[in-house]
């Protein structure tokens, strides 16, 4: 994997500082080049990067199933009634496997499309590289997981500083604004450069320190603003984002918040499940297309898990992973995969998007891709695809890559940037004021809870004066 700070032509630009607006005046790539410019020159080396590795990872969950035909065909009377009471229907403990053998490299400067029917294990491996995972005795988890070499349970409490996990539910304070929702994740995640930030940015020339100062200090300064400006949620800002009870933001530009509210912070890692769900396909272009900048330009890891991605969005990504039944049917370039699933005995029809043919393969919908009188046997299930994989030079390549050393400036990465990075941005203090803050708002902005409120202790009030009117104080 390359490393350069050589800044390209673009980043000749000058940008204004003084606004959100005015930095993304440009676009977001312009944007992105030119703070990659200032800092790589100010840092004197490639920015902060991290890879994600997991090795043979299998998560498995035992399931309690009620296992007793005869009371589907029991009529509900008083005697089948009782005798449920006092006997308890058969159950049987059955072992789910979620995730089975998976391994396999996430590497900076690039985009991962994660691709998978509903069920695969999409967010559960997610979840696992993110430590949102939810770890409970009924749960087996096996295999290796590292960032920059170093053990996911090493960095555990601090794993939340450096990958960003957007999740496929929307979950939002319905009563305030998006500008204030995206504004209060920028507080929560440090909201301004850290002195130690500016410690990094003091290994170039003093006109280099300088301008990468200002800029690294505009970005922070102008965050929301930007990610308004990246996410189109300009005309929306000062609307309520709402929810099922109270009328806000449509369903596509919720989901845009979602996204936008991991955006803040100093993260390396970006992992995106299911975030096109509610959006038109222009919507979902614009974001992978800026997710593709972040990653080319600032040499982030990113990977988005996606249903149905459109032809250009698919050709956005560097590389793809296709699960399946917990299984990795493929894991590697986009260029490659349709002419490796040809060598398996299946074309993709002209009329079909590439996505779509590959979310069919394993499933009984695939016999319309099938190669017709092939020469070897075809796989059929996830499970043969998965062998087939593992067979095959593009599995050796990327286990090749996955057992490769690791290069100099990631390890150095973990000394001077993951180590002395805090498991909070904000002492307890500052939490606690801004959280205030914000039920403070939120309180305030409830007013039906606040009338009824107030209407519930008169009308408590009028019931206890009524109680003691024109009593003796004699007799109290």
């Amino acid at each position: 994997m390359e490393l350069s700070t050589q800044p390209s032509p673009t980043t000749a630009k000058k940008l204004r500082l003084e606004s959100g607006q005015a930095l993304m005046a440009e676009g977001p790539q312009v944007l992105h080049e030119y703070v990659a410019s200032k800092i790589g020159a100010a840092m004197g080396r490639a920015m902060p990067q991290m890879d994600v590795r997991f090795s043979n990872l299998s998560v498995s969950a035992d399931i309690v199933v009620v296992d007793d035909p005869g009371v589907k065909h029991e009529l509900p009377t008083i005697p089948n009634t009782m005798k449920k009471a006092f006997v308890g229907p058969k159950k049987r403990v059955v072992r789910k496997q979620i995730l089975k053998d998976v391994s396999g490299m996430f590497a900076p400067g690039k985009i991962t499309l994660l691709l998978g029917q509903p069920g695969s294990g999409k967010s559960s491996l997610l979840k696992m590289l993110s430590g949102r995972f939810p770890i409970e005795k009924n749960i087996t988890v096996e295999g290796d997981i590292t960032f920059n070499n170093v053990q996911r349970e090493q960095i555990i409490k601090r794993l939340p500083q450096f990958v960003a996990y957007v999740n496929q539910r929307d979950k939002h304070f319905p009563m305030l604004t998006v500008k204030e929702t995206l504004e209060f994740a920028h507080k929560f995640c440090g909201g301004e450069l850290s002195k130690r930030g500016e410690e990094m940015l003091s290994k170039g020339s003093p006109q280099e320190n300088l301008e990468a100062l200002e800029a690294a200090k505009a970005v922070f300064a102008h965050y929301p603003d930007i990610i308004i400006q990246q996410l189109g949620l300009q005309n929306c800002q000062n609307t309520i984002v709402g929810d099922a009870m109270t009328r806000g933001v449509s369903g596509g530009e919720r989901k845009r918040v979602t996204t936008g509210e991991m955006e803040f912070g100093t993260k390396y890692v970006t992992l995106m499940d299911e975030i096109s769900t509610g959006l038109d396909s222009a919507a979902t272009y614009d974001i992978i297309n800026t997710q593709r900048s972040v990653a080319h330009t600032l040499r982030k890891t990113v990977v988005v898990a996606l249903l149905q991605p459109s032809p250009e969005v698919f050709a956005l990504f560097d590389d793809v992973m296709i699960l399946n039944e917990g299984q990795v049917m493929y894991h590697g370039p986009c260029r490659r995969v349709e002419n490796y699933f040809e060598g398996l005995g299946f074309s993709c029809p002209p009329e079909r998007d590439i996505a779509d043919y590959l979310l069919d393969l394993g499933t009984p919908e695939q016999y319309r891709y099938q190669v017709q009188n092939y020469h070897t046997k075809q796989p059929r299930s996830a499970g043969e695809f998965a062998e087939s994989f593992r067979r095959s030079d593009v599995h050796r390549e990327m286990l090749s890559e996955l057992e490769a050393p690791h290069e100099e400036d990631l390890l150095r990465n973990v000394a001077e940037v993951m180590e002395p990075t805090p498991a909070f941005h904000q002492s307890f203090v500052e939490s606690t004021l801004t959280l205030l803050q914000r039920q403070l708002m939120v309180t305030y902005r409830n007013k039906p809870f606040i009338f009824g409120r107030l209407l519930m202790i008169f009308i408590m009030g009028l019931l206890f004066c009524t109680v003691f009117y024109d009593f003796d104080p004699t007799q109290v």
